[in-house]
Formats: C-alpha cells, structure tokens, sequence
C-alpha cells in the first residue's frame, strides 16, 4: 500500500515528539502531523526547571527544539497540515488534512489541551513575563514577589495555595462572592495567613513594558476599575490564570469515547475504545498534567501501538513487503 505509515501522531507537543520518538527508534515508519506551532503550550514557557535533567538556561523552546531533533535523526517524518476529518474505525486509518489524505496503522492522538483565557488586553503580549498558566512550572520565578491567581474553583484555590511556598503574598481573584472549590479547601484558604481573596472581582487589564508592571481590576457589583502597581523595589508581579482548561479534541467528537468536558478516556497503557487508537499527553483524563507525564505517555502509547501493529496487524505489513 502506498503512502502507508505504521504511526502517525496528531500533535507535536512533549507527548507527541515521545511518540515520534519511540515510534521511529522502533524502526516504524512514523508521521507527526501538527496543524500549528511545534511544541504546544511548552514553547511559552521560558524557564523549564522541573523536568528531569534540565540545564539552568532550560527553555520551553529549547527543550522542544531538541525532542525535534531527536525526532528526525531516528527518522521520523514532520508535516504541517490541519487534519480536518478523520475515519479510524477500520484496520487503515485515515486522515484528511487541508494539504493532503494520510493513511496508518495506528494513531496517537496527541493534540494536547489549552488554558483558557482571560481575552484582556494585554495578557497575549506578557505571557510568560508575569502572566502564567502553571504554579508548577512557574511559582519559583516569582520567589518573594506578589502574585494574583485568577479562578475560584478547586484548581484555581489549590494551585493559589502552592504559590505561598514561593511568592510574599497570594491574592486570589474570584469572579463572584463565594469561591465554587469545595468547602474544606476554601477554608483553607481563607485561614491562610499569606492569602487573601478578592471576591466580586475580575481582570480587565494587564500592562507592562515587556514585563508585567500593572493590572486593572473590576468590581463586579459596583463597575468600579481599580489600578494596582508592582511594588517599586520589586518591578513586577505575577497573574496566574486558573480559569480551566479546554481540550483540543474536537476533532474527535462522537468517534471516540470522551468524558463530560471532552478529554479521551484511556487505559494506562493508553488505548483508547477504538481499536489501534491511542491518546497521549494533555487531551485524555488524567491527574497531572506536565511535560513529565506527557513524555511518559507518548512513550507508553508508542511501545502500545507499536505491539498492536506486529500482533493485529502483521498481515498488513507482509502483503506490503
């Protein structure tokens, strides 16, 4: 069969590039497909400390730019297309892009998941200087700085109490008068003697000069806009945003098995419901999601596809020897 890769991986985040990896060490021909940018949400992340091994200049873009090249010395094919329809329910599975129609063996889905957004002005611009998505990733760099986590649900609440081992003060924004986290974890929040909790309140703005300087904040109930100013000594502060997730699996919608806010549902050796079909990295449900799970995952998915190719599927293979 011409044109017929062993793999093709949908996304070329952490868990994407593992799988790419592993799948062409093993020696299967092997696709990553990727509609954007290279490297998922990593690639904003200009100091990548926690994982294994990191170097002290460690950078999202850095540590992508090496999983690339590792990728394509064992290689592994790079094509940037946008899949806009797929059928995987067959032995062969099929992928149409806008460029062109790709066919398989076995699929892992790796289309990772995004933070969702406050829309202000500003935010795009100071991503990544002073404007995060992740206290695990981030909360050092703000060691003895203020900082404002943005949500009010379980994430949002936990992850503003992780940052109190790390920045002076904690100021939680909640966008409504009670906090929706549980009540034991609202609680302690509320005795938290380095937290404090803005009820009523959203972000409109966020302004800096390459690095977050100032933010505007709104008073739901009364409309009131108020300006708050790093502290001088300190030249800047951080706004973390915790207001949930949104996973890019769309393009899978009623083809394969998701739980009620759209993330794959997988086993651990991460097969999913259809036959041949794997999910890696941020889109399936999961505890923890980190460069370090994603890696696992992709390496996992790849080794599971891989013994279903040779076990499922060898007929494939010797009538196209």
């Amino acid at each position: 069969m011409e044109n017929l890769y062993d793999l093709i991986i949908v996304g070329s985040g952490p868990a994407g590039l593992s799988a790419g990896l592993y799948g062409a060490r093993a020696k299967l021909k092997t696709l990553i497909l990727e509609k954007g940018k290279t490297g998922g949400q990593i690639v904003t992340t200009h100091d990548v400390a926690n994982y294994p091994g990191s170097v002290e200049d460690a950078s999202g873009p850095k540590l992508i730019a090496r999983m690339v090249e590792q990728c394509k010395s064992f290689g592994a094919e790079m094509i940037k297309d946008n899949i806009v329809e797929v059928n995987i329910d067959g032995e062969i599975k099929v992928l149409r892009g806008e460029k062109s129609e790709y066919r398989c063996k076995a699929v892992v889905i790796a289309t990772g998941a995004t933070s969702k957004k406050l829309g202000v002005p500003g935010e795009k611009e100071l991503t990544g200087k002073g404007v995060s998505y992740c206290a695990t990733c981030d909360g050092d760099f703000f060691t003895d700085l203020e900082v404002f986590a943005v949500g009010g649900g379980n994430s949002a609440v936990e992850e503003g109490m992780f940052l109190t081992k790390f920045a002076r003060k904690v100021t939680i924004v909640n966008i409504s008068e009670e906090l929706t986290c549980a009540k034991s974890i609202a609680q302690k929040a509320i005795d938290h003697k380095d937290i404090e909790i803005m009820y009523n309140t959203s972000i409109k703005e966020l302004h800096g000069d390459g690095i977050l300087e100032k933010v505007v904040f709104k008073n739901n109930v009364t409309g009131e806009l108020r300006e708050y100013e790093a502290d001088e000594e300190d030249g800047t502060m951080g706004v973390f945003v915790f207001i949930g997730l949104d996973p890019q699996t769309s393009l899978f919608k009623d083809k394969i098995n998701m739980d009620n806010r759209g993330y794959i549902i997988t086993d651990e050796e991460m097969r999913t419901n259809i036959e041949g079909v794997f999910a890696a990295g941020d889109c399936r449900v999961k505890a923890l999601r980190q460069v370090v799970t994603a890696t696992n995952d992709g390496a996992i998915a790849t080794i599971t596809a891989e013994k279903y190719i040779e076990n499922k599927l060898g007929h494939l293979s010797e009538a196209n020897a």
